[in-house]
């Protein structure tokens, strides 16, 4: 099993458009710092499921009949816009899976095309894939302004959980997340410690839940260039079980 991520950056990306904080100006001139959307790739037994659909140039980088499932965290525009395009190509239907959101996103339902949007996900109530009977997946709430999930990805011997977007991490999910104690955990981690928000994480949160399972590897995604530049000066190192996702950074588990 491989987990790659697609994307890091928050709902601007970074460099953020019109902005000359350091951070925006180091990802200028360094493409490995600049950040795309938020989104993730998960690679098992030669088969591709996304998470989100948000990744620019998503279907040249994956070419027809290479796309074999999409998770959707939630259907805020910066998470599904690539299906606007995706749903009209002319190739094999591909399985959507997805939270209780009876409004979507504009007219995805109405009009879904390749699209095959599956009954929408329980929380708790694993499912399997198609052709993936070893992969189990386990939708978990978040916090969000959209009804929002989370996916604990669980094969063979090796557990994964990707939590993004939301503000700290809800009761029955984190009671989940005791339980199976994810090797990795990839985080919301939107914003610095100085900013409060009511959807996304800040590092405060982030290292207080991180306290809570220090077994456990936690990896900060959907980052801000405002994150980015705090940590630019940040004097206190992180902790050794939480570390700073980057675009295309790939986690293998043999």
């Amino acid at each position: 099993m491989k987990f790659t991520l697609l994307g890091t950056g928050s709902v601007q990306g970074a460099p953020v458009y019109g902005c000359e904080c350091q951070a925006c100006l180091n990802a200028l001139t360094e493409p490995n710092l600049a950040r795309k959307l938020c989104s993730g790739l998960l690679e098992v037994e030669g088969k591709t499921l996304l998470l989100d659909a948000n990744y620019p140039r998503l279907m040249q980088r994956f070419p027809a009949g290479t796309i074999n499932a999409i998770l959707l965290t939630h259907y805020h525009m910066d998470h599904v816009q690539a299906l606007f395009e995706l749903r009209w190509g002319l190739a094999p239907n591909i399985a959507v899976y997805h939270p209780n959101d009876p409004n979507g996103c504009d007219d995805l339902y109405k009009h879904p095309g390749l699209l095959a949007f599956q009954a929408p996900n329980q929380h708790g109530q694993t499912f399997h894939v198609d052709g993936l009977d070893k992969l189990a997946i386990t939708p978990l709430n978040m916090q969000h302004s959209k009804p929002c999930h989370g996916y604990l990805f669980e094969y063979q011997n090796h557990c994964l959980a990707y939590l993004t977007d939301t503000v700290g991490i809800p009761d029955e999910t984190w009671q989940i997340l005791l339980d199976k104690s994810p090797s990795h955990i990839v985080i919301d981690c939107n914003y610095s410690p100085l900013v409060e928000n009511s959807n996304h994480n800040n590092l405060r949160q982030v290292l207080a839940l991180a306290k809570q399972l220090p077994h456990c590897h936690w990896l900060l995604t959907h980052i801000s260039h405002e994150l980015d530049l705090y940590l630019l000066s940040a004097t206190d190192p992180l902790p050794d079980n939480v570390s700073v996702g980057h675009d295309d950074m790939a986690l293998t588990f043999n």
